[in-house]
């Protein structure tokens, strides 16, 4: 249970004590750093613990945003400092010098702080109340004493909430005011919906999905209970478009936009709440993937038991929007942290979104999940599969080329320095095997004085070569074997340098394109029943092993580990294995081939995520949530 300090003299009638009660934690009164300094000494070293003036007036929000998110170590508002576990020798050592300092510094008066501002520095040592015990104004002391000794403080945008420490019954007076003239629960309400988002999602979802997650907040409900909720209808969604009949599609349509309420009151509750997680960033993330991608499989079943096959563009559909993600991800790894980051390109673009409209139409014309999936949702309602998916595939494929177009241009007029932490990220998100390694190993020195366009240019080569070869020579051929070798050694040359170059982000979007670009062409050509719906088990499998990885690395975690990239061969070492296999195989034999590598890939990564997640929650990672751009 977390611990708050109280300290310095109790004002008449102040409802502090309450308040942090009512957060959970429990209350304990010092008069003095001394005695505040025993107590924090008391504190079992795994609780969170909070140091709070006596004086404060504020907002019972001010006081959860300061004192109870769990992604920040360290964190202050005015009058009130708290640290987790992690943090507590940094707090520990903060209190310690204050007490110190108190037993020889004369006393000097209390000084306000106004709310919503940074605790402005106090000398240390001061005493309040003639008393010389030092305890008024000590938290925003231990405050400053903490940034004075570098450690990293979090202090929340606290906007129109008050967060003070009156000297005087006047200025308590006037605090007090301040905090009946604002009103905390709709300041809570409207900060529960996350600062940028879509057009569809910010009009006509979030108005109504913020109550929903209050009443779920009421009702003791958790954000990874909504996550699994939301993925529960969306795959009920998937079975009803599965019948392919008209009532089913209806009803899967008005499923998928329920889905997706519930995906984004999912986040707005822990907003609203402050139940952030290391497991629920990552439900979240991964379940609105499979959701997606299970949709997309259950129209396709469905297009099927009337007699047409799209599993072609379902797995087409997949295949681009995974690839759409990897753009994403792989830029702003490669830019996150770079250095002198500027570009006449992102001038221009911060140019436009002062003027307004332009934000809302530049987001919705990259389809972001909102606007997609509700796209998806009365297409499904109102028209076929086979047209659902081809307005899909027009739709992403135009986003795509408009957001790639405008980060290639960004990156070749950007003047920036990538780090290491950056090229690091990149090589993970390649995901090369030990074939791409053996090849990369003895070309490491040559390489570097290879031009820097070398890496996107020889990656997208062979990606070309080896997509095109199999999607145009007959299947059973040896040409696409060929050019799989060609491809390896292709790849191997790709990361045989750190990837640091202006555009060297897009080696992982051509890797993920040349591996299931590669199969969708192998299993259409196959021409066999089955063959389709095993690659797109197979994409999905091996996609969710990407997207791991990304997870991974947002949430400072490290790659997976690399015996599992050995064990599933990585990208070049899968592209080899299923060339061979259509070579080797006749096509019904190739099928069934390609349903049992979906399901070895699909268990061995999938064991080890889910031991990884879970582990990493119940061992305390660092919480983290994902306010980047909509998916």
């Amino acid at each position: 249970m977390p611990t708050a300090i109280l300290t310095g003299q109790p004002v008449p009638g102040s409802s502090i004590e309450s308040e942090l009660r009512s957060l959970g934690f429990d209350v304990r009164s010092a008069t003095g750093t001394a005695d505040a300094e025993t107590l924090l000494a008391r504190v079992p070293a795994g609780d969170r613990v909070a140091v709070v003036d006596a004086r404060f007036v504020g907002h019972p929000h001010a006081l959860r945003l300061g004192l109870t998110d769990p992604r920040f170590p360290l964190a202050a508002i005015p009058g009130a400092v708290t640290a987790r576990p992690e943090a507590r020798q940094d707090l520990t050592r903060a209190m310690a010098r204050e007490n110190s300092a108190c037993g020889a510094a004369p006393a000097v008066p209390a000084t306000p702080v106004t709310p919503a501002a940074p605790p402005a520095p106090a000398p240390a040592g001061h005493a309040a109340d003639g008393a010389g015990t030092g305890a008024e104004g000590l938290a925003d002391r231990i405050a400053t004493a903490l940034d004075a000794d570098g450690a990293e403080v979090y202090r929340p945008d606290l906007g129109s909430l008050v967060a003070a420490v009156p000297a005087d019954p006047q200025a308590r007076n006037e605090a007090r005011q301040a905090v009946a003239g604002v009103d905390d629960e709709a300041v809570r309400l409207k900060s529960a919906v996350k600062a940028r988002d879509g057009f569809f999602t910010t009009f006509f979802i979030s108005p109504y999905s913020r109550h929903l997650a209050r009443w779920c907040a009421r009702r003791g409900l958790t954000p990874n209970q909504v996550t699994t909720a939301s993925l529960v209808t969306a795959l009920i969604a998937a079975g009803c478009a599965a019948t392919g009949t008209r009532s089913g599609v209806v009803a899967a349509g008005v499923l998928l936009i329920a889905s997706f309420v519930l995906d984004c009151t999912d986040g707005q509750l822990a907003r609203y709440s402050l139940q952030y997680s290391t497991l629920g960033a990552w439900l979240d993330a991964t379940f609105d993937r499979a959701k997606e991608y299970a949709y997309y499989a259950g129209l396709a079943l469905g297009a099927a038991r009337g007699g047409d096959d799209v599993w072609t563009l379902a797995l087409g559909a997949m295949v681009l929007q995974t690839c759409r993600h990897v753009v994403d991800f792989s830029f702003n790894e490669a830019n996150h942290d770079a250095t002198g980051n500027t570009s006449p390109t992102a001038a221009l673009s911060g140019r436009l979104d002062g003027l307004g409209w332009t934000v809302w139409v530049r987001r919705m014309i990259v389809l972001p999940i909102g606007e997609r999936w509700a796209m998806i949702a009365v297409l499904t309602a109102v028209t076929t599969p086979r047209i659902t998916f081809v307005v899909l595939l027009v739709g992403c494929a135009f986003a795509a080329t408009y957001t790639t177009a405008g980060r290639v241009l960004r990156s070749l007029t950007r003047k920036a320095t990538r780090t290491d932490r950056a090229a690091t990220a990149l090589a993970d998100l390649a995901d090369s095997g030990p074939l791409g390694e053996a090849v990369a190993r003895p070309l490491r020195e040559r390489a570097r004085r290879l031009p820097g366009f070398t890496a996107p240019a020889v990656a997208l080569t062979g990606a070309a070569a080896v997509v095109a070869t199999a999607a145009l020579t007959g299947f059973g051929g040896p040409w696409p074997l060929l050019a799989a070798l060609a491809y390896t050694a292709a790849s191997g040359l790709a990361v045989a340098r750190p990837l640091k170059g202006s555009l060297d982000w897009l080696v992982p979007p051509f890797f993920r394109a040349a591996e299931y670009g590669t199969v969708l062409a192998l299993a259409a050509r196959a021409d066999v029943p089955g063959a389709l719906p095993a690659a797109f088990g197979l994409v999905a499998a091996v996609a969710y092993h990407h997207y791991d990885t990304v997870y991974r690395i947002r949430g400072n975690a490290g790659a997976p580990p690399h015996w599992l990239v050995r064990a599933i061969g990585g990208h070049e070492g899968r592209t080899l294995l299923i060339t061979a296999l259509a070579a080797l195989l006749t096509a019904s034999q190739f099928t069934d081939a390609l349903t049992v590598l979906a399901v070895a890939v699909a268990l061995v990564v999938l064991v080890e995520s889910i031991r990884f997640w879970v582990a990493a929650h119940r061992g305390g990672a660092p919480a983290v949530h994902d306010e980047g751009e909509p998916a």
